[in-house]
């Protein structure tokens, strides 16, 4: 791992706080709300049975001395093999003598990218009654929290320490693409995983991370934060590029002839990227002379178009454009 410090001429951008990582896990791992690991009271309703036909619906809990032992490899980073009994949208339930923890499915080996929910459920249900390589990735006895990982598993012990001691926050990392989920791209730092929200992969519209990067890439990435504690790395890809939202005032004028591709068309207008995060809004008013029933009588997603600049506020990130004559 090669780590340099750069200067981007701008504030450094706030570090994600604990709402951003709980923000990923609902909208990431534990979609519509169907499971959440702080519910005391029965936080595992949503599971399918396993062969035995029963669902299981253990809380947490568990004894003193389990978490006491799961404490202790947890410390020595070393990985555990636990049997899988159940499973949810989300990932997998494994059991650890008297505990029960969870492990995303974000956090599976080989778990297929973009598969529709049948797809999905279909390979974590295979995966029930059999075993799995483990390390705790995340624990919290007061929360009833542990959270693993097979990725993690695949390391030396030791190796994500070592990391951790060395990543700082504005180092710019190589790291490879483990994983892409709905809500961003894990990253292998070299024995540790960092992750890259949706919305710190481009400055401009994002439909899929997958859109963008794919397993196995080798890449850049900026780190935002690092979490000594929860041994957590926040990267970025887009704060490697300058936001071109800060220096849009001096680069475009009024009256300016751009061109552009359609990238949205919407009721009131429609949205042209004019370069890489950068996108005007063309209102319905300014698409062409004369009457028509919807945008789309005019422009289509994925149209080139040149469009006259009639506003812009860097500030707002704003741009309005007119294709008028």
């Amino acid at each position: 791992m090669t780590t340099e410090a750069r200067n981007y001429g701008s504030s450094p951008p706030l570090p994600p706080d604990e709402g951003y990582w709980e923000a990923l896990l609902q909208e990431g791992e534990f979609a519509t709300g169907e499971v959440s690991l702080h519910r005391k009271d029965s936080p595992w309703d949503d599971l399918e049975p396993d062969s035995t036909g029963l669902a299981q619906r253990t809380p947490f809990g568990g004894a003193q001395a389990d978490w006491e032992q799961v404490q202790q490899v947890f410390d020595t980073d070393t990985s555990v093999t636990l049997n899988v009994v159940g499973y949810n949208r989300g990932g997998l339930l494994v059991e650890w003598n008297s505990l029960r923890g969870f492990v995303p499915a974000s956090q599976l080996v080989d778990f297929p990218v973009m598969a529709d929910s049948r797809v999905r459920r279909d390979v974590l249900a295979n995966r029930v009654s059999h075993t799995i390589n483990l390390r705790v990735i995340e624990l919290d006895r007061t929360q009833n929290r542990l959270i693993l990982s097979e990725r993690a598993a695949q390391v030396q012990p030791g190796t994500r320490a070592t990391v951790l001691k060395t990543i700082r926050e504005g180092d710019i990392c190589s790291g490879q693409v483990t994983n892409l989920c709905d809500f961003g791209v894990f990253i292998d730092l070299g024995g540790l995983e960092g992750l890259i929200h949706i919305s710190e992969l481009s400055w401009g519209r994002v439909g899929h991370p997958g859109d963008i990067l794919k397993r196995g890439d080798t890449i850049q990435v900026y780190v935002m934060s690092v979490d000594q504690n929860q041994e957590r790395v926040a990267l970025s890809l887009k704060r490697l590029h300058p936001d071109p939202w800060q220096t849009v005032d001096q680069r475009y004028k009024l009256g300016q002839m751009v061109e552009g591709l359609v990238t949205n068309v919407v009721d009131f207008g429609a949205f042209v990227c004019i370069e890489e995060g950068l996108e005007g809004l063309i209102h319905v008013s300014e698409l062409a002379e004369g009457h028509f029933l919807h945008p789309r009588n005019v422009v289509q997603e994925g149209q080139n178009v040149r469009a006259r600049i009639l506003n812009i506020d860097g500030r707002a990130r704003r741009l309005g454009l007119s294709m008028r004559r």
